[in-house]
């Protein structure tokens, strides 16, 4: 008794008033009459019930609210680290979230991303201001625009990139310059890599893509040339900007010098493709979309029915020689 005393002592104003309820309960055996007696509801009383049976006066103390898991614990001093020197590269909270995935098996969510960002003082990226409101667009239908372009990296080093309009699914390839002979190479694998058969090809006015044997090798697959007009890159815009991430995520973390380069290509573009979210997407991948769109994706057989090969012909690289020779095919 001495012991209990003492620890009667060292309780709470609150502590002893839970005991008295415990107690009460104890004897008189009904619940409906001490909550009526003390002011408190059922699951109050067996919870200090439960609590006094199982650790004693111990158990009427208070316990601790915090959460047995918090966002706050997943980043500790390296990974923050980490995060402040990704934003020294101008990258925004999205990509600095990949670039963790990608390099460091690292998730965390945007809201923790930002929160670290804010509680080291870190500015906000300046906005863009743009002369013309952006119009966007998009097909319905994986396949059936895929833009390609080529990109300078570095001397001796050129990226060919083919972008799906609707699924963003891409393959990239690395050659050592622009020539009809690679982009033969590379359209060969655009057609065996790419999950779905292509319906039209979209490029600049490139001449390296205007080679009569890579426009008989489109015909050969089905697939219409479609190249935009002169000085217009934004009609290829989702290519570009395909390829201005590239610059700032991949190439500036690779050593261009590295006989592995190509290898690193290729494990980026597989990260790209099944493991990357795209803002564009709603944050899901591009293999994600390709899923959801696999009702509407047409088979080879069918692209093969509706190809015209009597309305495609070699084109000119000229715009303006290639206008005039399609208003004379009009004509006659």
């Amino acid at each position: 008794m001495v012991a209990c005393d003492v620890s009667l002592e060292c309780l709470s104003e609150k502590e002893r008033a839970r005991l008295q309820w415990v107690k009460l309960f104890g004897k008189v055996k009904d619940a409906g009459l001490v909550c009526r007696r003390c002011g408190i509801s059922r699951p109050t009383l067996r919870k200090w019930v439960r609590r006094f049976e199982k650790d004693g006066i111990a158990g009427l103390r208070d316990r601790s609210r915090r959460p047995k898991t918090s966002p706050a614990t997943k980043v500790t001093a390296r990974i923050e680290k980490r995060i402040l020197k990704l934003r020294k590269r101008r990258l925004g909270v999205r990509r600095i979230q990949n670039e963790l995935m990608r390099e460091h098996n690292t998730h965390l969510s945007l809201a923790t991303l930002q929160k670290v960002l804010v509680r080291n003082g870190v500015s906000t990226l300046a906005k863009r201001r743009r002369k013309k409101p952006i119009k966007t667009y998009e097909k319905d239908v994986p396949g059936e625009r895929m833009q390609l372009d080529t990109c300078k990296i570095a001397p001796g080093i050129y990226q060919y990139t083919a972008v799906d309009d609707c699924t963003r699914y891409r393959v990239l390839g690395i050659y050592k310059r622009r020539s009809a002979a690679n982009t033969l190479l590379f359209l060969e694998r655009v057609v065996e890599e790419t999950p779905f058969p292509i319906q039209r090809i979209q490029t600049d006015r490139g001449r390296e893509f205007f080679a009569e044997k890579v426009q008989r090798f489109m015909m050969e697959y089905c697939i219409k040339f479609r190249p935009i007009k002169p000085r217009s890159p934004h009609l290829n815009g989702k290519v570009e900007r395909s390829q201005r991430t590239d610059l700032e995520e991949f190439y500036a973390t690779q050593n261009l010098k590295s006989p592995k380069l190509e290898n690193r290509l290729f494990e980026w573009q597989h990260f790209y493709n099944w493991h990357r979210p795209h803002g564009s997407l709603k944050g899901k991948t591009p293999i994600e979309r390709c899923s959801e769109k696999s009702s509407v994706t047409p088979f080879y057989e069918d692209i093969e029915l509706w190809y015209q090969a009597d309305k495609e012909w070699i084109q000119n690289p000229d715009y303006n020689t290639e206008m005039r020779l399609r208003r004379l095919k009009q004509s006659v």
